[in-house]
């Protein structure tokens, strides 16, 4: 039996909505913009759904767009613990990221544990180092001169990574530009840059916006992991810092952008 007009148009709208629920989970957060764009329909017809969907729990609104509901199914690692998994891995990363920084950069060091062992074995004189991360802050006070500037970024500290974020911090970071970025994250997957807040991947994204070349230090072991959101693809960065390898993992990163292994 031939559909009616009316069951046609009802069968597309719950094809259209399963589709959003996909995109968003998949990707974290959307912006309404990009749902008009990924399933061709009206910026009305994005925010009827939205609202729909919201009320069904199946995601949350947002200003602009809307986040997944699945956050509550990544478990965030404290920093603390973090800082000694891997961590022979992390000082073979920071040791080839270090050679990449000179002497009259002014650089933004990014919250994350192998930012941190990169900011213990900085050692330049003449250097402008910024950073929204208190422990990273904090190792690179001691090396404080008249030479050696060192500058946190406030705002409103999450206890899980120790880095600030939010209004405050996007506001300052808005009126400053780098010469270099190095950055981490929690997991690479689908050519995505993950992590799990929406803030602090908003804040690294404004510094990745206002550096001249950008550096994402990671460890095999994030290869092929989710995480709740993205902060950037891989092919917007200058280039990957990453352990010794597998010849697979390292091509499928350049199909991406370039490779520092």
């Amino acid at each position: 039996m031939k559909k009616t007009g009316d069951e046609e148009s009802k069968m597309n709208k719950i094809e259209r909505l399963d589709e959003l629920v996909k995109l968003v989970d998949r990707l974290g957060t959307i912006t309404v913009a990009q749902i008009v764009e990924s399933l061709k329909v009206s910026d009305m017809t994005v925010r009827r759904d939205l609202t729909e969907l919201e009320n069904q729990g199946k995601l949350t609104r947002i200003f602009g767009g809307a986040k997944s509901n699945k956050a509550q199914q990544y478990h965030e690692i404290p920093h603390e613990e973090k800082l000694f998994k891997n961590i022979e891995a992390k000082r073979a990363v920071a040791k080839k990221a270090v050679q990449l920084i000179e002497d009259g950069d002014t650089i933004f060091l990014g919250p994350g544990t192998s930012v941190e062992v990169l900011s213990e074995q900085i050692s330049n004189q003449n250097l402008r180092v910024i950073t929204n991360c208190l422990p990273i802050f904090n190792d690179l006070l001691k090396k404080k001169s008249d030479t050696f500037k060192v500058f946190l970024l406030g705002g409103e500290m999450r206890e899980t990574s120790q880095a600030f974020v939010g209004e405050m911090t996007n506001a300052i970071m808005e009126r400053m530009y780098f010469t270099k970025m190095f950055f981490s994250c929690n997991g690479i997957k689908g050519g995505q840059i993950m992590t799990s807040s929406f803030e602090e991947a908003y804040t690294q994204k404004l510094a990745l916006e206002r550096s001249t070349e950008t550096y994402l230090l990671i460890d095999s072991s994030k290869i092929d992991k989710e995480d709740f959101t993205s902060i950037c693809p891989l092919s917007e960065i200058t280039a990957v810092i990453i352990d010794q390898t597998s010849d697979t993992v390292h091509e499928e990163l350049e199909v991406h952008t370039k490779v520092i292994s």
